[in-house]
């Protein structure tokens, strides 16, 4: 089985920083695509952030230029740095990845909370 623990939400006022880590652990052999999508209240979950296992990022438009997805594959491991936060990116953050190992999947994390407010 694999598990993906997300960490760094928190609260944060306008124009600030934070930065999540999801890492995967389990029955690894290979991480694939890796992304953060958020889900605000009311609204459906949408990708935030997507990187591939070669390194090729997409973005959506509300963060691009605010946000940078990168990966460490060495520790099974992505991030999200958030700079310039807005109100409206407060939401759930979740970790998704494809993931090669003894079975083969997609896997979410929990979730960490993102509050942004003065």
């Amino acid at each position: 089985q694999v598990q993906l623990v997300e960490a760094g939400g928190g609260l944060v006022q306008p124009g600030g920083s934070l930065r999540l880590s999801c890492v995967a652990s389990g029955s690894i052999f290979r991480v694939n695509a890796m992304g953060w999508y958020r889900q605000a209240p009311g609204k459906q979950r949408e990708l935030v952030a997507g990187i591939t296992s070669g390194g090729s990022t997409n973005y959506a438009d509300s963060v691009k230029g605010r946000f940078t997805i990168s990966r460490d594959n060495a520790k099974n491991t992505v991030y999200l740095q958030m700079n310039s936060l807005k109100p409206e990116d407060t939401a759930v953050y979740y970790c998704n990845a494809d993931v090669l190992g003894y079975v083969v999947g997609n896997y979410w994390g929990q979730g960490t909370q993102v509050t942004v407010s003065s």
